[in-house]
């Protein structure tokens, strides 16, 4: 329990159904779609696309999204992947002969099909409760009227300054980054969601959306064509899972990363964490070490499910314990290989459980804060700039490619223990999310926190945030950690912003509904 005179939150308990994101508006619309008898699925779908418009930065309808659902009655977990894939012109050659040594994060070539919309529209057939114009009509009707801005988003907004011509006349108001309070608006949006409300994947893969979107993009020097947007199909997939200390961690199979926070608990297992304090230079230390290892191993086998051919390996127990040696106690690893793609930290994640149990993690993004920092020019559609996860070193499994995924950071997640799903849940943070899932896996299994502690626990990031290399600590530490950790050989920093956020939602054997949402967001958990 928390120590009810600090600052702090409690978690949420409820029994008929549970909510947990990033901001408050969207919390709400996913309870009214719930109390009007939509599915978790729908209330999921409902309130994500609305934090299009709450939280732009983050994601929006030129974005892409996983999902992972434990239908109601079921304890088995299905996996949607939609993600798109690089326009059929993309050329790694091109890109290199041109002087490239990275796809180029904020260029037209960074900008891959978006394949959420198709994932949600594919989704709401097969599982949902309403039809999609009920889904869509709560987060039409604010694309219209606008919304106050939250303060996190408002700090994030003052910092894209990448955004060029459409963009800039689409998200600034007036030429500026809104403040505070002030209202904000997508109407071509609204117009876009009516079509999709009307017409299903055709309405935004088809006609005038889909033209409005070629047109920019060519006129921006993409190589993008009406048929690559036709072509746009979502997947099911089958998940990948690890177990640690008797909790299975569910997660997307590649072009995920999800692999990767397997990897990290598997490496941690090696490890007595639970003697470690859980805020101590030790388990930090330990911590990051197996964050390094195991992206490096990420950035060498993770890439488009079609051209990854050593999953197997990656997950293997035998490599954990081979990686696990590796580190030493008192002394940070020397030198690991750098990354070969590009880092982000803009995602939404809501996660939703209804009356009958369905469960659902939804993560939906469209990659660094605003994108491409580009958009259409008549409907305002923000692209995304997922293919900066492309690497351009030639014959890598994530070489980019025309008709490719790249290698994907967003991971939706759950918990399983003993045959029954525990807990949908996610972590936010580009590159830190694989990192943070172990942690909150760790926080709850080693530490035996409560699910909101679980969450608002101080985080450490061994991992390029921000732009910036070296071990990342929260200001949460004590000052003593940081010079313990410097003293181990590593290069650390105060983190210069919070790492990440988090959203989660317990299951209880009893039937009750436990919410919890990171305090680093606008965000709540809310029930009812």
């Amino acid at each position: 329990m928390r120590d009810f005179q600090k600052p702090g939150r409690s978690a949420v308990y409820a029994d008929n159904g549970m909510v947990a994101t990033s901001h408050p508006l969207a919390a709400q619309v996913a309870v009214q779609l719930l109390r009007e008898g939509g599915n978790a699925l729908d209330a999921a779908i409902g309130a994500g696309v609305l934090l299009g418009l709450c939280e732009p930065q983050m994601t929006g309808l030129g974005g892409d999204a996983f999902v992972l659902i434990k239908p109601a009655g079921e304890e088995r977990v299905v996996a949607m992947n939609g993600s798109g894939r690089a326009p059929k012109g993309l050329s790694a050659a091109a890109m290199r002969a041109a002087g490239h040594a990275l796809v180029p994060v904020y260029g037209v070539e960074a900008i891959t099909l978006p394949g959420a919309v198709d994932a949600f529209c594919r989704l709401n057939a097969d599982w949902g409760r309403l039809d999609m114009a009920q889904v869509l009509a709560p987060a039409i009707a604010y694309f219209d009227t606008g919304v106050p801005v939250a303060p996190r988003v408002a700090k994030d907004w003052a910092e894209a300054a990448h955004l060029k011509d459409e963009a800039r006349r689409h998200f600034l108001p007036g030429g500026v980054a809104p403040r505070v309070g002030a209202r904000f608006a997508l109407p071509g949006q609204a117009e876009v969601l009516r079509r999709i409300a009307r017409e299903g994947r055709a309405g935004f893969y088809e006609g005038e959306v889909a033209e409005d979107m070629v047109t920019s993009l060519r006129a921006l020097g993409g190589t993008h064509t009406l048929e690559d947007f036709a072509a746009v199909a979502c997947e099911y997939t089958e998940p990948v899972s690890g177990t640690y200390r008797g909790t299975d961690l569910i997660e997307h199979a590649p072009n995920g990363q999800g692999a990767t926070a397997i990897l990290i608990l598997n490496i941690l297992a090696h490890f007595d964490l639970a003697a470690m304090d859980p805020f101590g230079p030790e388990r930090t230390h330990v911590e990051a070490e197996a964050t390094r290892l195991a992206y490096d191993a990420r950035n060498r086998i993770i890439a488009d499910a079609d051209h990854t051919t050593r999953l197997a390996h990656m997950l293997a127990p035998e490599t954990a314990a081979k990686l696990a040696a590796l580190i030493d106690p008192a002394r940070a690893i020397a030198q690991v290989a750098p990354l070969t793609e590009a880092i982000h930290k803009d995602t939404i994640l809501i996660t939703v459980v209804d009356r009958d149990r369905m469960a659902v993690s939804l993560i939906y993004s469209i990659f660094h804060g605003f994108g491409s920092g580009m958009a259409s020019t008549r409907f305002g559609i923000g692209f995304q700039n997922r293919g900066a996860g492309f690497t351009l070193a030639e014959g890598h499994p994530n070489e980019a490619a025309g008709g490719k995924r790249p290698m994907h950071t967003i991971i939706p997640g759950m918990l399983r223990r003993d045959g029954r799903v525990i807990m949908p849940f996610g972590v936010m943070g580009g590159a830190y999310q694989p990192c943070g899932h172990a942690r909150v896996v760790s926080n709850l299994v080693d530490y035996g926190m409560d699910l909101q502690a679980a969450l608002d626990a101080p985080r450490a990031f061994a991992g390029l945030f921000s732009g910036q290399d070296g071990l990342a600590l929260e200001t949460g530490h004590a000052p003593g950690v940081f010079d313990a950790l410097a003293a181990r050989g590593h290069a650390v920093r105060w983190s210069d912003e919070a790492l990440g956020g988090a959203q989660a939602i317990e299951i209880g054997a009893d039937g009750v509904l436990v919410g919890a949402s990171d305090p680093r967001k606008d965000g709540i958990a809310l029930g009812y």
